[in-house]
């Protein structure tokens, strides 16, 4: 199977304005794809994404079910048609257990478990009507381990693990494939949130990370990108309700 292409097709990328998400953006690009880029807030960071891959702009809250309802369909009415999902957006904030406030738990699932249960909700009927799609969700490595002071990051992305595997099984007969994704550690900005809990310079925290993980470093955001360009090629159709865990062994078979 050669390079996905992507051309003809319409994508939505959620948390689009930096780091894993600016970069699926432009490799689906790079593909062919149409790229419509969403963050939380309109901004210069999203739109400067949204020029760079040829792309549109749509800003929205993810928590926010009416806010998706009303992305997705302004996508459809805009391009007549979303192909590919990747659900890529996230909230982390760290504290122990006993010490984490209730209403930024909730925050955190609100935005990673709940905010990719509206739009899968949204862009479903669409891909249905058309007898195809596919949906990329972002999880994480510690989605599959557990990380302490992680409690509500660790829990929303297992339970998008959950919601992947359900959805791969329920969705697949209409021809929607669903995936996820497991990244390890990936140089992005939110490596800054570890960095800031534990009270080290990020170099610091980097080099720690990359100690644990076989291949001697942390990983890069085109790493990820590259299996959402995977995931997204529609040749693909018997790859169903899977995790690909992209980390440089440190996970291997804790599957």
């Amino acid at each position: 199977m050669g390079a996905t292409d992507l051309t003809g097709r319409v994508a939505l990328v959620t948390g689009a304005a930096q780091g894993m998400g600016a970069a699926h953006a432009d490799r689906l690009a790079a593909d062919g794809a149409t790229v419509v880029v969403n963050d939380r807030v309109p901004g210069a960071a999203l739109d400067e994404v949204a020029a760079r891959v040829g792309g549109v702009a749509m800003p929205a809250d993810v928590r926010d079910p009416a806010a998706v309802t009303a992305l997705v369909g302004a996508v459809e009415r805009r391009f007549g048609r979303l192909d590919v999902l990747v659900a890529n957006h996230a909230y982390m904030s760290m504290a122990p257990f006993l010490d984490h406030d209730p209403d930024d738990w909730w925050r955190i699932i609100e935005t990673n478990l709940s905010g990719t249960f509206h739009l899968i909700r949204a862009a479903v009927p669409g891909m249905r009507s058309r007898g195809e799609g596919r949906v990329i969700v972002v999880s994480s490595g510690w989605g599959v381990t557990g990380w302490p002071e992680a409690t509500a990051y660790a829990a929303s992305k297992a339970g998008l693990i959950a919601l992947v595997k359900t959805l791969g099984r329920e969705l697949a007969p209409d021809g929607i494939i669903v995936n996820a994704i497991a990244p390890g550690v990936i140089d992005t900005p939110q490596l800054q949130v570890d960095a800031d809990a534990a009270g080290r310079p990020l170099a610091e925290m980097h080099a720690e990370y990359a100690r644990a993980i076989p291949i001697g470093r942390i990983g890069a955001p085109a790493e990820i990108s590259a299996a959402v360009s995977l995931l997204a090629d529609f040749r693909l159709q018997s790859m169903v309700g899977q995790i690909v865990q992209v980390n440089g062994g440190e996970n291997r078979t804790r599957a």
